[in-house]
């Protein structure tokens, strides 16, 4: 090879090794920050809210099950609004944990909330808005007009702690999926409490005090 060709090629052999590198460097780098976008971001606030609500949200699909067998149709409808809604809800949530290797119940519960829960949460492990086993009962026993008045005192009252529990995680956890679901969770739970509000109303009665 004389000398003007190799003077030739030789800064073409450089670009092409630099143009070289620079792809792998690149792919390297692109690689990297998709595994980063991957990898999920989660504090103890965001696996304990998902592990409470989840909880939370199970009792509500219960009471759905324990409305009477002869409520009107608006309730019906009703009922199978908020069950499927909650099982949507549930699914996801337990998706998250398994993601974030978590257990799908917590050991302390509602500590992940502190003193934010209106007396609950913190030391008594209490979820807001939750219906005591007198009341499910009761429920369980009820027909008619009664039944429809207390299905709806009770879910409006649990919509409630739900609301309080999923405000309290959209502003605290760090997982910004989990974030969107709680804001939407609060939207959700509030359009239903509306609705169940005039319901009620209509029937003769009041919501129960908030919180119990």
């Amino acid at each position: 090879m004389n000398v003007a060709l190799r003077q030739w090629l030789w800064p073409v052999i450089v670009a092409v090794v630099a143009l070289v590198i620079g792809l792998c460097v690149g792919l390297a780098v692109d690689s990297g920050e998709r595994d980063a976008v991957a990898a999920p971001v989660a504090t103890a606030v965001d696996v304990g809210f998902a592990q409470d609500m989840s909880a939370h949200h199970q009792q509500a699909v219960m009471m759905c099950d324990l409305v009477p067998g002869d409520a009107a149709p608006d309730v019906r409808g009703l009922v199978a609004q908020i069950r499927n809604a909650q099982w949507r809800e549930i699914g996801q949530m337990m998706g998250w944990l398994q993601m974030l290797d978590a257990p799908l119940q917590g050991a302390d519960p509602m500590r992940w909330m502190g003193d934010a829960g209106h007396g609950h949460g913190g030391e008594t492990g209490e979820m807001p808005g939750m219906a005591n086993g007198d009341e499910l009962t009761a429920l369980h026993a009820a027909s008619g007009v009664d039944g429809e008045i207390l299905f709806l005192q009770l879910m409006i009252r649990h919509h409630q702690g739900g609301i309080d529990m999923a405000g309290h995680a959209s502003r605290t956890v760090a997982n910004p999926e989990i974030r969107r679901a709680a804001v939407a969770m609060v939207k959700g739970q509030s359009d239903e409490i509306a609705v169940m509000t005039v319901m009620l109303h209509q029937r003769g009665g009041e919501a129960l005090p908030y919180p119990v």
